[in-house]
Protein backbone atom coordinates (compact mmCIF):
# COMPACT_ATOMS: atom_id res chain seq x y z
CA UNK A 1 0.00 0.00 0.00
CA UNK A 2 1.47 3.17 -0.74
CA UNK A 3 2.35 5.70 2.05
CA UNK A 4 -0.03 8.55 1.01
CA UNK A 5 -3.42 6.28 1.08
CA UNK A 6 -4.22 6.51 5.34
CA UNK A 7 -3.45 10.08 5.29
CA UNK A 8 -5.92 10.51 2.41
CA UNK A 9 -8.61 7.78 4.28
CA UNK A 10 -7.97 9.65 7.71
CA UNK A 11 -8.63 12.97 5.72
CA UNK A 12 -11.58 12.11 4.01
CA UNK A 13 -13.05 10.76 7.59
CA UNK A 14 -12.48 14.02 8.88
CA UNK A 15 -13.59 16.17 6.44
CA UNK A 16 -17.17 16.82 7.44
CA UNK A 17 -15.97 18.57 10.34
CA UNK A 18 -14.53 21.37 8.01
CA UNK A 19 -18.31 21.88 7.46
CA UNK A 20 -20.27 21.13 10.51
CA UNK A 21 -18.52 20.47 14.04
CA UNK A 22 -20.06 20.19 17.48
CA UNK A 23 -20.42 22.76 19.92
CA UNK A 24 -20.70 22.88 23.62
CA UNK A 25 -22.95 25.72 25.04
CA UNK A 26 -20.85 27.56 27.86
CA UNK A 27 -23.34 29.96 30.58
CA UNK A 28 -27.03 30.28 30.62
CA UNK A 29 -27.11 33.29 28.36
CA UNK A 30 -28.95 31.64 25.51
CA UNK A 31 -31.81 29.74 27.81
CA UNK A 32 -34.35 28.67 27.54
CA UNK A 33 -33.24 27.85 23.57
CA UNK A 34 -29.83 26.21 24.40
CA UNK A 35 -28.69 25.19 27.73
CA UNK A 36 -25.30 25.02 29.77
CA UNK A 37 -23.56 22.21 28.90
CA UNK A 38 -25.99 21.42 26.03
CA UNK A 39 -24.20 19.63 22.29
CA UNK A 40 -24.94 21.68 19.64
CA UNK A 41 -24.27 21.25 15.45
CA UNK A 42 -22.99 24.00 14.15
CA UNK A 43 -22.23 25.10 10.47
CA UNK A 44 -18.63 26.89 9.75
CA UNK A 45 -19.31 30.88 8.59
CA UNK A 46 -18.11 29.89 5.12
CA UNK A 47 -20.89 27.47 4.26
CA UNK A 48 -23.63 28.81 6.43
CA UNK A 49 -25.37 31.09 3.88
CA UNK A 50 -25.71 35.05 4.82
CA UNK A 51 -26.23 35.67 8.40
CA UNK A 52 -30.43 36.42 9.53
CA UNK A 53 -31.60 38.01 12.07
CA UNK A 54 -32.82 35.68 15.03
CA UNK A 55 -30.40 32.96 13.86
CA UNK A 56 -27.73 31.64 16.76
CA UNK A 57 -24.23 32.10 16.00
CA UNK A 58 -20.79 31.37 17.88
CA UNK A 59 -18.83 35.14 17.48
CA UNK A 60 -15.65 36.24 18.51
CA UNK A 61 -16.73 38.80 20.47
CA UNK A 62 -14.35 40.89 22.62
CA UNK A 63 -14.74 39.01 25.96
CA UNK A 64 -14.00 35.26 24.03
CA UNK A 65 -16.21 32.74 22.10
CA UNK A 66 -19.43 33.25 22.75
CA UNK A 67 -23.05 31.73 21.67
CA UNK A 68 -25.79 34.77 20.95
CA UNK A 69 -29.02 35.38 18.40
CA UNK A 70 -28.57 37.96 15.31
CA UNK A 71 -31.10 40.82 16.14
CA UNK A 72 -29.79 43.85 14.15
CA UNK A 73 -28.35 43.72 10.36
CA UNK A 74 -25.79 46.08 8.85
CA UNK A 75 -27.17 49.49 8.46
CA UNK A 76 -30.04 48.98 10.90
CA UNK A 77 -30.67 51.40 13.91
CA UNK A 78 -31.65 49.21 17.24
CA UNK A 79 -33.22 50.68 20.35
CA UNK A 80 -34.18 48.75 23.23
CA UNK A 81 -36.81 50.37 25.47
CA UNK A 82 -40.08 50.17 27.07
CA UNK A 83 -39.17 46.27 27.35
CA UNK A 84 -39.20 45.83 23.91
CA UNK A 85 -36.07 46.02 20.52
CA UNK A 86 -36.81 48.02 18.10
CA UNK A 87 -35.37 47.89 14.62
CA UNK A 88 -35.61 51.19 12.64
CA UNK A 89 -38.64 52.22 14.61
CA UNK A 90 -40.41 48.97 14.25
CA UNK A 91 -40.91 46.54 17.30
CA UNK A 92 -39.16 43.41 17.21
CA UNK A 93 -41.15 39.91 17.74
CA UNK A 94 -39.13 38.33 20.29
CA UNK A 95 -40.76 35.13 21.20
CA UNK A 96 -37.80 33.41 22.41
CA UNK A 97 -36.92 36.13 24.86
CA UNK A 98 -38.95 35.03 28.91
CA UNK A 99 -36.82 37.36 30.33
CA UNK A 100 -36.25 40.47 29.71
CA UNK A 101 -34.28 43.03 32.04
CA UNK A 102 -35.61 46.17 30.75
CA UNK A 103 -32.45 48.07 29.98
CA UNK A 104 -32.41 51.24 27.67
CA UNK A 105 -30.28 51.58 24.99
CA UNK A 106 -29.52 52.21 21.23
CA UNK A 107 -27.16 50.71 18.48
CA UNK A 108 -26.18 51.59 15.25
CA UNK A 109 -25.06 48.80 13.25
CA UNK A 110 -23.61 50.02 10.69
CA UNK A 111 -21.46 47.08 8.88
CA UNK A 112 -22.03 44.87 11.31
CA UNK A 113 -24.48 42.76 13.33
CA UNK A 114 -26.02 43.37 16.89
CA UNK A 115 -26.14 39.92 19.12
CA UNK A 116 -28.04 39.69 21.93
CA UNK A 117 -28.56 36.62 24.65
CA UNK A 118 -31.95 34.99 24.84
CA UNK A 119 -31.68 35.46 28.63
CA UNK A 120 -30.62 38.98 28.94
CA UNK A 121 -30.24 38.98 32.68
CA UNK A 122 -27.23 36.46 31.94
CA UNK A 123 -26.29 37.51 29.16
CA UNK A 124 -23.07 39.60 28.03
CA UNK A 125 -23.57 40.37 24.75
CA UNK A 126 -24.14 43.49 22.02
CA UNK A 127 -25.37 46.19 24.58
CA UNK A 128 -21.82 46.17 25.69
CA UNK A 129 -19.84 45.25 22.45
CA UNK A 130 -21.84 46.80 20.18
CA UNK A 131 -22.14 45.82 16.56
CA UNK A 132 -19.55 43.13 15.47
CA UNK A 133 -18.26 43.28 12.13
CA UNK A 134 -19.25 39.85 9.76
CA UNK A 135 -15.73 38.22 10.38
CA UNK A 136 -16.45 37.74 14.37
CA UNK A 137 -19.33 35.57 13.25
CA UNK A 138 -17.51 32.40 13.34
CA UNK A 139 -20.44 29.16 13.04
CA UNK A 140 -23.73 28.78 13.10
CA UNK A 141 -25.49 26.85 15.63
CA UNK A 142 -28.01 24.77 14.03
CA UNK A 143 -29.33 22.84 16.95
CA UNK A 144 -28.70 20.10 19.40
CA UNK A 145 -28.65 16.73 19.71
Amino acid sequence: MKAWVPLVAFALALSPLAVVHPLTIAGRSMEPALHDGELCWALRAWCAGPPQRGQVWAVQAPEGTSVKRIIGLPSEHVDAKDGGIFINGQRLDEFYVQRDDRLDGAWDCRDGFLLLGDNRRESHDGRRWGALPPSALKDRVLGHF
